[in-house]
């Protein structure tokens, strides 16, 4: 990969996070790619935070906001994703806080509704363990599964006596 200067490194990131939220991790692994020194890439960034291209507080609000609404993870998965990106634990912890539970079984009802009707078992319990499983592997508590799975085992019951 050409090597960039450390102009063109802080023009092509200013552009990107211009058009896109992005987090220092990002940012410092694509000069890391680049072949800019660590100094430079040092300088870039604090250019980049100091004119608020780069906000890893404001990007974890958009992650967390993203993955649970459109990609449906669970706390566990987008903070896992989080970690990974190495937003700080005060964040990570701050903003996934912001999201009540109420909002996760918004997402979690209709997820495992979903699963439900396409999953293939021969009892109650070998369906409500895949359920489990694939609701845990998206990355949500075991609590908030059981609530779910137990309000539908209710709504199913009622069915059958109508």
């Amino acid at each position: 990969m050409k090597q960039k200067t450390e102009q063109d490194a802080y023009l092509t990131l200013a552009a990107l996070c211009a058009q896109s939220e992005h987090c220092q991790y990002e940012m410092v692994e694509k000069m890391r790619k680049w072949e800019l020194s660590e100094e430079a890439q040092a300088r870039v960034m604090a250019k980049l935070v100091a004119e608020r291209y780069v906000d890893d507080e404001r990007y974890a609000r958009a992650f967390v906001k993203d993955k649970v609404r459109y990609n449906k993870w669970g706390r566990r998965k987008v903070e896992q994703a989080l970690w990974q990106k190495r937003i700080d634990e005060d964040i990570r912890q701050r903003i996934l806080d912001e999201i009540d539970d109420e909002e996760y079984l918004n997402v979690l009802r209709p997820l495992l509704k979903q699963k439900r009707r396409s999953t293939k078992a021969t009892s109650d319990y070998e369906l409500n363990r895949k359920l489990m499983r694939f609701a845990l592997s998206r990355g949500f508590s075991f609590d908030l599964i059981r609530q779910c799975i137990d309000v539908e085992d209710d709504e199913d019951a009622y069915e059958l006596v109508d």
